[in-house]
């Protein structure tokens, strides 16, 4: 496919609102097919309880030592269960040649990866949702604790933002199932490590002060790699 000039979004309302539009209409794309086909939400769903039963008998302990292991199972599975959607959702783009479609539209690209982002996002938030209370009466942990909650979002975003970018580099590989998760989870270690440490910290009780520096980490994780996903996402879908 021939290079196409990137065009930067203008500083005009018009400019902002055209942006926001093609943006949205990216998501809303994926999340009108996801509806139609089920598929990728269940797939990651599946797993995600398929996940938290096997843990749930493999981790016979009391309730003190669960609270303490609740942030890593959680976030364990989150983690695969995001890189399975981010997975598949770069696949389908690649094997129906919508991608294609998108790039040769007269939009930014900028846009194309913020509407897979905010969909990809979607999903794993979804997942969540419906994760968090069934593995709150398995363990019997209290989850909704606000801390715990604004981490879970802040991590989601941090794990995706990196993600989708990745994907949309791995999907051109014969070996993306495999290439994915290779250069995904080195990149989103950081986020990772950061989400377990303050989930855990909020779940535990501890020191407010040791948990900022973790939601700090999380945000600066998150405005970075949004920024350097921003600048590059344009090269990376040019063949």
């Amino acid at each position: 496919m021939a290079a196409r000039p990137r065009t930067l979004p203008a500083s005009s309302p018009s400019a902002a609102s055209s942006f926001f539009r093609a943006m949205l209409a990216v998501a809303w794309k994926d999340l009108a097919a996801e509806l139609r086909s089920r598929e990728l939400f269940s797939a990651m769903l599946v797993f995600s309880l398929l996940v938290i039963v096997i843990f749930n008998f493999a981790l016979e302990l009391d309730i003190r030592t669960r609270q303490s292991v609740t942030s890593g199972v959680l976030w364990v599975t989150f983690a695969f269960a995001g890189t399975l959607g981010l997975n598949r959702s770069m696949a389908i783009e690649k094997e129906q040649s919508s991608m294609d479609g998108l790039l040769l539209a007269p939009v930014d690209r900028s846009a194309i990866y913020f509407g897979k982002v905010a969909s990809n996002l979607v999903f794993m938030l979804g997942v969540e949702v419906v994760v968090l209370p069934i593995y709150a009466l398995l363990y019997n942990v209290n989850l909704f604790i606000p801390g715990f909650l604004l981490v879970l979002l802040l991590g989601s975003v941090g794990y995706i933002v990196v993600g989708t970018l990745l994907a949309a580099m791995a999907v051109q590989s014969r070996a993306r199932d495999m290439l994915l998760p290779i250069l995904h989870f080195p990149v989103a270690m950081a986020v990772l490590i950061a989400s377990v440490k303050a989930s855990g910290g909020y779940l535990t009780g501890a020191d407010p002060a040791s948990i900022q520096t973790w939601l700090n980490l999380l945000i600066v994780y998150d405005v970075v790699f949004t920024s350097i996903a921003f600048m590059v996402f344009d090269f990376v879908v040019e063949e």
